[in-house]
């Protein structure tokens, strides 16, 4: 009891520590010294009148949604005494991999910059800084030469990667069950079950109405959707984040949803956050850098070519370049267990104090990298909004599927919980893939790395995504591709006699909402499900 006690009180401390720096913060201060010219506020009961301004006010409001929103990115709970590395990740050998990936990456970036006698970075002749000025709303009918670049890494390369980790304290001997061995991720961590989902995802269960199939045109408005809305915009104007994130676990109306989302992210477009973002653009008009062309790359190869995202072209740039300059990103380092890659001034290499953190985001862009923004784009408009949610969206979640971390977000469970879930509720498929060279995951990986955007139509993305942001957790994600064997022809797959490359999946229509079957029940054919299937 007093060890949780003292655990609730350094939360509460680092909690406070961090919104000290905060805007809400200074105007949290200005409106309580204001209110003491107010005749309701007695001397002899100070503190408990200001706390009652701040009620009526909504300034209560705006801070708890504050709080809530620091306690949704705050690190699991772990010894008083333990060092900042085992903060950012427990197990030591997780550290060393994530280390070793680290190094590669920079190795091929490096590597590019001298083949291609490229700088990091360089200031932009003024002439140029005007012509991207002027065309900065229209850099998609830019067409730079980008025929010598190339991703730094593609998901498949980081998959390769997580094949071979593993943990050397581990026995891997005759004690295990032959099903540990069928599957690529060979990591001893604890994933959920079928039960242990089922309980934490409870408001899938077939008994709660669910927007993605309680609202289709066979089934009356009256029935679930209408009444869903009314709460939807009672939320709304309640302006509670909780309930919010609450709420749309159900799923989001579709007029609501960008409302909700930046309710639940604690997002507000104030002038501030206009003028952060027109600094951002700034810093990008000044200054070259190298991973520009990457960007420009991986739009070109990828939302570019997308029916649904094509015309977002423009946005993806904007949002994507002053996302590499964003130093404010920074911050969410202290609970990933990657580091930010560091660069040396020119001519003193190795010397800590002329170190800078490159990209100024410390995060480097992979290949398909830009289908993180590109779905948001439906959402909001407005480039700063669109790029508070996006940046927002990468600390909470994104920055896990691209990172080797034990967290039960990261990559690594979501990749051993897939497998595990396949192998024990459909072992004859999973074990037949196998067999022919189609192991599962190397088929469904770059799924999972990209949260499905690109393979899901963006309303079923958005309706898998309302679930993200709902139960704060990307173990979802892994149940996705479980459910989508459970809504194809099994028997065709079965069939197979060698693999055709994960093409031969893609023709396959599945709704994202359907990820609920495996959480509402571990029978494979649930005729509700599958008769939304096309």
């Amino acid at each position: 009891m007093l060890q949780e006690e003292s655990d609730l009180s350094l939360i509460i401390a680092q909690i406070v520590q961090k919104l000290k720096g905060s805007n809400l913060y200074s105007q949290l201060e200005r409106q309580a010294w204001a209110s003491l010219q107010r005749p309701e506020i007695k001397l002899e009961s100070l503190k408990e009148d200001i706390k009652e301004f701040f009620k009526i006010s909504g300034w209560e409001k705006k801070l708890q949604n504050a709080v809530y929103s620091e306690l949704s990115v705050f690190p699991l709970p772990s010894h008083p005494a333990a060092p900042p590395e085992h903060l950012k990740e427990p197990l030591v050998y997780m550290r060393k991999a994530q280390g070793s990936w680290e190094k590669r990456i920079l190795k091929s970036l490096n590597s590019m910059c001298t083949e291609l006698s490229i700088p990091l970075a360089r200031k932009r002749p003024v002439g140029e800084q005007k012509e991207l000025l002027n065309k900065w709303n229209e850099m998609g009918t830019d067409e730079p030469d980008l025929s010598l670049f190339r991703p730094v890494y593609a998901p498949k390369d980081f998959l390769e990667v997580l094949i071979n980790l593993r943990n050397p304290n581990y026995e891997n001997g005759d004690s295990l069950s032959f099903r540990t061995h069928l599957g690529l991720i060979q990591v001893p961590l604890k994933v959920k079950d079928i039960p242990e989902l089922k309980e934490c995802f409870v408001e899938l269960g077939l008994n709660i109405g669910q927007l993605g199939i309680d609202d289709s045109t066979q089934v009356p408005p009256e029935l679930f959707e209408n009444e869903h809305v009314r709460i939807g915009q009672k939320v709304l104007a309640e302006q509670d984040s909780a309930a919010a994130q609450q709420y749309i676990r159900q799923g989001s109306p579709t007029a609501l949803r960008a409302e909700l989302w930046a309710l639940i992210l604690n997002i507000s477009s104030q002038p501030e956050d206009v003028l952060y973002y027109e600094q951002l653009k700034t810093n990008v008009i000044q200054h070259d850098l190298l991973v520009d062309s990457l960007i420009y790359k991986d739009v070109k190869l990828t939302a570019s070519n997308d029916d649904y995202y094509f015309v977002f072209e423009d946005y993806l740039y904007q949002v994507l370049l002053c996302f590499s300059r964003d130093t404010s990103v920074l911050s969410h380092f202290a609970y990933n267990s990657a580091s930010p890659p560091k660069s040396y001034i020119r001519g003193k290499l190795g010397l800590e104090e002329y170190a800078v953190f490159y990209p100024p985001n410390g995060v480097i862009p992979f290949h398909g990298f830009s289908m993180y923004v590109a779905p948001l784009c439906f959402l909001y408009h407005e480039p700063s909004k669109l790029y508070q949610i996006f940046r927002e969206m990468y600390v909470r979640f994104f920055f896990r599927l691209h990172s080797i971390s034990s967290h039960p977000s990261g990559i690594v469970s979501l990749c051993l919980l897939f497998e595990t879930l396949l192998q024990t509720y459909l072992p004859q498929l999973f074990y037949h893939l196998r067999e022919i060279g189609a192991q599962p995951l190397r088929i469904s990986f770059k799924w999972m790395v990209r949260a499905f955007s690109g393979y899901l139509a963006t309303d079923q993305l958005l309706l898998l995504w309302d679930r993200i942001l709902g139960y704060n957790s990307l173990e979802i994600l892994a149940d996705i591709w479980c459910t989508y064997t459970y809504s194809t022809n099994i028997e065709y797959l079965l069939r197979a006699r060698y693999c055709a490359g994960p093409s031969m999946y893609t023709g396959i229509h599945v709704i994202a909402f359907s990820v609920s079957n495996v959480v509402r029940d571990s029978t494979p054919y649930d005729n509700r499900i599958l008769a939304l299937l096309s």
